[in-house]
């Protein structure tokens, strides 16, 4: 059986998969694509990686091929760790183990100053908090079969990034985890379109993120915009690449105004510029976010 497997980082690799791959790595907070080519006589179902199941599609883009995404969570440690390919040969269940190391991503500290209530939460707030959250992944769990991409992704505003995915966050003198996202420099009122086609699974003001829209872009993929101040979409609409979902604010634990982006993968928070940028490179071959 003729078997390959595709571990991209920033830079895309094709390897058999009898080759031994131990030495790629992958950082934490960053997604890796596996793709396989299509073979008569084999159904590909899934990619277990630590007791969890990773799906396997068709590539929207290539007939001959399938793929999925594996998110690395931000807080995985260095390791070797073992993925697990599941898929039917002419009908018997066959399970394939393969390599992968994780690599400590070089991360920086920012230190922050934001509204004290806002990092040292009343019961009442904590609560609220407690419940967005749930309500958030509740939504970023949920896996829709159908993939609403086919074209390349773009970022959400023109604009220059003034902090990075992964720094460390210290507010008030309170480590108080990593930025999840990337942040955009954009005054208040400035238009914000969304990177790619999908449909809107929420829009609406939170304790933390602010105005907030997330869209399901299908497949386990999802990019979200906060600290907005005004909506241009509503819960469960469609909406196309570029258009403009809202615009931009400073309400929520800001700073300042700006635009937070971020992903999530199969529920896991993962560096969004990358994930754009791999997505476009390998499995739309269509080249740079625009």
């Amino acid at each position: 059986m003729r078997l390959f497997i595709m571990v991209i980082m920033l830079v895309s690799t094709l390897v058999a998969l009898n080759i031994d791959i131990s030495k790629k790595e992958a950082v934490n907070g960053q997604t890796v694509l596996l793709e396989f080519e299509k073979e008569k006589n084999i159904k590909y179902l899934s990619v277990l990686l630590d007791e969890k199941k990773y799906k396997i599609f068709d590539n929207p883009c290539n007939d001959t091929k399938v793929y999925t995404l594996i998110p690395i969570s931000y807080d995985a440690k260095p390791r070797d760790i073992n993925l697990q390919l599941h898929y039917k040969e002419k009908k018997e269940d066959v399970h394939q183990t393969f390599n992968l190391r994780i690599k400590e991503g070089n991360y920086e500290k920012e230190t922050l100053k934001v509204d004290e209530a806002k990092v040292h939460l009343s019961e009442k707030n904590l609560k609220i908090a407690e419940a967005q959250t749930q309500e958030a992944m509740d939504i970023y769990n949920t896996l829709t079969d159908t993939s609403y991409i086919t074209t390349p992704f773009i970022a959400p505003i023109n604009s220059k990034i003034t902090s990075s995915f992964g720094k460390a966050r210290i507010f008030n003198n309170a480590l108080k985890g990593y930025h999840g996202g990337t942040d955009f420099r954009a005054k208040v009122g400035t238009p914000i379109g969304a990177s790619n086609d999908g449909v809107v699974v929420l829009a609406k003001e939170r304790f933390y993120a602010g105005g907030s829209v997330i869209i399901d872009h299908g497949r386990g993929i999802y990019t979200c915009y906060f600290h907005m101040s005004k909506f241009h979409v509503t819960k469960n609409e469609k909406i196309k690449k570029g258009q403009i979902i809202g615009l931009s604010g400073e309400s929520g634990r800001v700073t300042g105004p700006h635009l937070h982006f971020s992903a999530r993968v199969n529920g896991v928070q993962v560096d969004p510029m990358q994930l754009m940028t791999l997505l476009n490179d390998t499995l739309l071959h269509k080249g740079k976010i625009e």
